[in-house]
């Protein structure tokens, strides 16, 4: 069975190749822009394509039985459409429910008519990275929602989850909504952070447009979006245990997650 990875280069594409090659599949696409850049494992076939780049995709997708698809709102029909010429019979796609932000995939690959898996990922434990400036620049995190929170989950753990439900029966037409295993609001994530870092991280609130201009730097455009999304969240986000359900470890925690990735934060 031919697996596609699309953005196989991306994150999470490229943490799935390993869980899949670590689960036993031995036939691995990964389409990526960049090949010569790539570093992927031997063994894995490389196609060099892009899902904005419809061009790319035919000879991609030519034998392919299941496909990781990564989120593009605006080529998503095309590249389905694509899928379904080749015979595609199980997309695994990165979204969100319908009425979400990401809700544009979900809808277009259940239309498609391919049998489908929706994974609906929380907030990654990776977009802390957003807060390392400040950590590094002054040790202080200023925000205006200390009371907000969620159930941040690794990027690691999301591919996790697609590689058990591209080779495991009994995931199509299920939605996922995968979270960490612990609600933390953001006040107690910085506190995590210091912890890892052997230091303390002042949290200080600030007021929404304050909290625009000192993401501004790491977020860019993105800084305002991110804050009014924050915002909904003073009814904290609750864990589940979708992921260890599925894969049958405990959800990597975010007090791992920051040992590990100190120096992102200039430890």
């Amino acid at each position: 069975m031919t697996i596609l990875v699309t953005g196989a280069t991306g994150n999470i594409g490229r943490m799935l190749v390993d869980h899949l090659l670590a689960r036993g599949a031995t036939d691995v696409r990964a389409l990526t822009n960049h090949p010569e850049k790539a570093h992927l494992p031997a063994g894995v076939e490389v196609a060099h394509g892009y899902l904005r780049r419809l061009d790319t995709l035919p000879a991609a997708f030519d034998g392919v039985e299941s496909v990781y698809l990564a989120p593009t709102p605006d080529t998503v029909e095309d590249v389905l459409a694509v899928a379904t010429r080749a015979g595609v019979r199980h997309v695994v796609d990165l979204s969100g429910p319908h009425d979400g932000h990401w809700g544009d995939v979900a809808r277009a690959v259940e239309a498609s008519g391919i049998p489908w898996t929706h994974l609906w990922p929380g907030e990654f434990m990776e977009n802390a990275g957003i807060l390392a400036p400040q950590i590094m620049d002054a040790g202080v995190v200023r925000e205006p929602f200390p009371t907000a929170g969620n159930a941040p989950i690794a990027m690691d753990d999301i591919a996790e989850v697609a590689a058990v439900t591209l080779l495991e029966d009994g995931h199509v037409g299920k939605s996922y909504e995968l979270t960490g295993p612990e609600t933390l609001l953001r006040a107690e994530l910085v506190r995590r952070l210091g912890e890892a870092l052997g230091r303390n991280i002042e949290y200080r609130q600030v007021s929404f447009e304050e909290g625009v201009e000192v993401l501004t730097p790491a977020m860019g455009e993105y800084a305002r979006w991110y804050l009014e999304g924050m915002a909904t969240l003073v009814d904290p986000q609750q864990a589940n245990s979708v992921f260890e359900d599925i894969v049958g470890r405990p959800a990597t925690t975010f007090t791992r997650w920051a040992a590990e990735h100190v120096h992102e934060f200039g430890g």
